[in-house]
């Protein structure tokens, strides 16, 4: 798989989720609803868009468990962020009043990351999991990539 050929490219912003987390598919419902613009896409952490990813940052940890935003700058530097560093990336692709969530950098980064991964350690204990991704409305089906 080559990760530049014209067939593998992916869009400027990509919001990777799990696809079998209760809460990531509330969250992805929420900035469904929330990103007007279609700003944002979407992809699994279980997929092929995913994989790619991957395979072009080895530094990603291969049991993470966050949402990951992976953000390609104009001039196509592609940069991916998990964790609180995640949300607060993708908080700025967000209107008004959603995009104050930026005001979250003023916390130490060891901090908020504490707080996200307590969080994700009992979000399926208090969310659930769901059997499967979700199927996206017909409108919103090319904001998911596979």
């Amino acid at each position: 798989m080559d990760p530049d050929s014209p067939s593998q490219a992916l869009p400027p912003r990509i919001v990777l989720f799990d696809g079998t987390c209760g809460f990531c598919d509330a969250t992805v419902r929420w900035l469904l609803d929330h990103d007007v613009d279609g700003r944002l896409f979407y992809a699994p952490l279980q997929g092929s868009s995913a994989q790619q990813i991957r395979e072009r940052h080895p530094a990603m940890p291969p049991d993470l468990d966050s949402l990951v935003f992976v953000e390609t700058s104009p001039r196509g530097r592609e940069r991916v962020y998990w964790y609180s560093r995640a949300v607060l990336g993708i908080s700025k692709h967000l209107p008004l009043p959603w995009r104050l969530a930026r005001l979250g950098w003023l916390v130490p980064w060891f901090l908020r990351d504490l707080g996200y991964r307590v969080f994700a350690r009992f979000r399926y204990r208090i969310f659930g999991r769901v059997d499967a991704c979700r199927v996206p409305a017909q409108i919103q089906r090319s904001r998911f990539l596979p």
